[in-house]
């Protein structure tokens, strides 16, 4: 509504401009008086290629005003063969086509923001590198050529290094100017890499991305919390599959914290894993209130030490997990549930330190998993190196002899 403000101003408040600017017109405001979001309004996609989420606003229209070569003269040629792209975009009919000129904007808007001066160009950067995006994964679906996805990168990868090496001392508090940094722009970009090689499954590309942006502490000194909750997700994902279960709790408990209500759910499928693996079980409300009812008979499992529960469910939702690529993570906490199930055993036996093998065969029998004598002491011999018990084993006697100061230690569960 700003943005819109912003320009209704300029069409109807100056007595000296046509009731009806020309684009060169908009294009030569936005310039002389550094107006970003004038100038990202300029790009925004033509009605029928944009998404419902973006429709709040009408686009300009770049077919209506029609420039006079007195307007266009106010522009260097970049910028007048900018507004012809744009006009071809408005005419695009397919997302193969919008795509194809897409990719000559975004080049193109690479170099003028080379060219200038400070970061108030950043936001239409941000809406260039945007349209490339939501246009390739489109594209994708049109084409059996060269991934519109692959050709996107190699754009989004010029617009970051356009980014990253300004010279400019980077000031988040300085806000958007004429001599402003463009590092500014840095942590969108990026996010929009970390989405596009996500999708791409190029995960190890991430990490050309992470060093620069932390060493510049690009994560933290940014004052745009949207961009840092969107930064969080991704690095905590790429945690996740690194099996670095400490960082990536971290980083995706932050953007938890901070994102708005309708964007936690989609946290939640990465974070709870972490959360069960490390022995922090979620509350059955919370659970319900993002529906997240597959993961009910999975707490359920591991509190109670039910492995059949358990398996079950992990049976009936693998297909889900293994979408997200949580699946082995979750299936790592089997360990858990073995753990209390063996606890379960020993408190019913009293809390003898010595517990007959036979007895936890029968108990995994039970549960559903038909297992031999062999296989217990292996179970058993894991959850010892794990630190879940503190014990050892008699392999002649067939016995766990648990230790009788806290031998199911809670600290090497709950992490």
């Amino acid at each position: 509504k700003k943005n819109a403000a912003a320009i209704l101003f300029f069409i109807h408040k100056d007595s000296t401009m046509p009731r009806s600017p020309s684009p060169a017109q908009i294009l030569s405001r936005a310039l002389d008086q550094a107006d970003p979001e004038l100038l990202a309004r300029l790009f925004d996609l033509p009605s029928h290629l944009r998404p419902e989420s973006s429709k709040k606003l009408p686009p300009i229209n770049l077919k209506s005003g029609a420039d006079t070569p007195q307007d266009s003269s106010l522009l260097t040629d970049s910028w007048q063969q900018l507004l012809q792209l744009l006009a071809s975009l408005q005419k695009a009919q397919n997302a193969q086509d919008a795509f194809d000129v897409q990719k000559k904007i975004h080049s193109l808007y690479n170099a003028n923001f080379a060219n200038s001066s400070g970061n108030w160009c950043v936001p239409a950067l941000h809406a260039v590198c945007r349209n490339t995006f939501y246009l390739a994964n489109l594209s994708d679906g049109d084409t059996t050529k060269e991934s519109a996805k692959e050709m996107a990168v190699t754009l989004l990868q010029e617009s970051f290094s356009r980014t990253l090496n300004d010279r400019t001392v980077y000031n988040p508090n300085d806000g958007l100017s004429t001599t402003g940094s463009k590092k500014e722009g840095v942590l969108c970009v990026v996010n929009i890499l970390f989405k596009i090689y996500f999708k791409l499954n190029k995960l190890r590309l991430c990490k050309n991305l992470l060093k620069p942006v932390e060493s510049y502490k690009l994560n933290t000194k940014s004052t745009d919390m949207t961009q840092k909750i969107v930064f969080n997700y991704y690095v905590g994902r790429l945690f996740l599959f690194e099996d670095n279960f400490e960082k990536a709790e971290q980083c995706l408990m932050f953007a938890y914290s901070n994102a708005e209500p309708w964007n936690k759910r989609r946290i939640l499928n990465f974070l709870l894993p972490i959360k069960l693996l490390r022995g922090r079980l979620p509350q059955k409300r919370l659970l319900e209130k993002y529906e997240m009812h597959q993961y009910v008979p999975l707490v359920d499992g591991l509190r109670n030490g039910d492995l059949k529960s358990f398996s079950d469910a992990l049976e009936k939702y693998g297909e889900l997990f293994l979408k997200r690529g949580t699946f082995l993570l979750l299936e790592k906490c089997k360990y858990i549930v073995y753990r209390n199930l063996f606890k379960r055993c020993w408190m019913i036996m009293n809390k003898t330190n010595q517990i007959p093998l036979h007895v936890m065969q029968k108990a995994l029998i039970f549960c559903g998993t038909s297992v031999d004598i062999d296989e217990v002491e292996c179970i058993a011999a894991n959850l010892i190196y794990r630190n879940y018990m503190r014990g050892y084993l008699s392999h002649t006697k067939r016995v766990l002899v648990l230790s009788k100061r806290d031998p199911f230690p809670t600290a090497s569960v709950i992490k």
